[in-house]
């Protein structure tokens, strides 16, 4: 069993998807992260252990070798597939409650900006540190950053932008939570930003990569 969860491990950090991925050319013909999750499960490992001990450590390694450069977004998106399609098949124990989570995290690219691999990287990144996701797309103005926050009382958000002209919406969106929901935690991202545009804004948090939300989002969990 330990085995099997370590090639998962491997099939998840290197972007091994399913058998017929040609990707990465080490782990060609070799079963990837969709048949090993089926394997784990068949072989009756708990679904908690194979988030823990497999995808959760996976995906620490991506984003430690992203921050050192020693991967780029190519091959982050590569993993995050790769643990998505473990994801799927963990998806009804989640709901079930046999995985428990560390807590909900509220994502979207704001309001006028329609670029979304930033924000689909963080919460694959984020999924895979053990929370559940409520990815909001793009183009999200506060009122659904709201509705989503009453749904899901205490969760987390996430503000996703990419050009300038739409990160000045992101100060309108955390004003309007202070508002509605205080003592919200509110991270935000994206090539325009920075840590003075985040306390400037009153965010509490600014993440410079993937693996940066992960740690912060770590933190407050424990």
């Amino acid at each position: 069993m330990e085995e099997l969860l370590e090639k998962l491990l491997e099939a998840v950090e290197f972007g091994k998807v399913d058998q017929k991925s040609p990707y990465p050319p080490q782990l060609r013909g070799m079963d990837g992260s969709h048949e090993l999750t089926m394997s784990a499960l068949e072989a009756g490992i708990n679904p908690q252990k194979i988030l823990e001990e497999a995808l959760i450590p996976a995906m620490a390694r991506v984003g430690k070798k992203f921050s050192e450069n020693k991967i780029f977004v190519p091959q982050m998106l590569m993993s995050a597939r790769a643990m998505g399609a473990s994801m799927l098949q963990l998806k009804p124990f989640f709901t079930s409650g046999d995985i428990k989570t560390k807590g909900t995290f509220i994502i979207g690219t704001v309001k006028g900006d329609l670029h979304d691999i930033g924000k689909n990287l963080v919460a694959m990144m984020i999924e895979g540190g053990g929370w559940s996701i409520v990815d909001l797309g793009v183009d999200v103005g506060s009122g659904r950053f709201i509705e989503a926050l009453k749904s899901h009382p205490g969760a987390v958000v996430g503000l996703s932008a990419l050009l300038t002209t739409t990160m000045v919406n992101m100060g309108e969106i955390v004003t309007s939570i202070r508002e509605h929901m205080p003592g919200t935690k509110i991270l935000i991202g994206g090539a325009p930003v920075n840590t003075e545009f985040c306390q400037k804004i009153g965010a509490d948090f600014y993440a410079p990569d993937p693996q940066k939300a992960v740690e912060y989002m770590n933190k407050i969990a424990s």
